[in-house]
């Protein structure tokens, strides 16, 4: 824990040894939580960081194909 001040445009700097320990690298999301701002880590390439995260068995197509079949029998019964 440190107390830290603002520059003259309301910026304040992170210790460098609490941006290691948080793996904070290049951007953060600040969150007002009421009486306190939150600051949370972002990735640096968010897109990589979900790779692996949905793993589906079946291929897109029969994906596709699935879900049109199922919006047929849907519409059939008015649903």
């Amino acid at each position: 824990m440190s107390i830290q001040e603002l520059d003259s445009k309301g910026r304040i700097v992170l210790p460098k040894k609490e941006r290691e320990k948080m793996g904070i690298t290049k951007r953060v999301l600040v969150i007002n939580a009421g009486d306190h701002l939150k600051v949370i880590p972002l990735p640096e390439k968010p897109l990589e960081s979900l790779k692996g995260i949905l793993s589906i068995p079946k291929p897109f197509s029969e994906l596709r194909k699935e879900a049109e079949e199922l919006a047929e029998k849907e519409a059939r019964r008015g649903i």
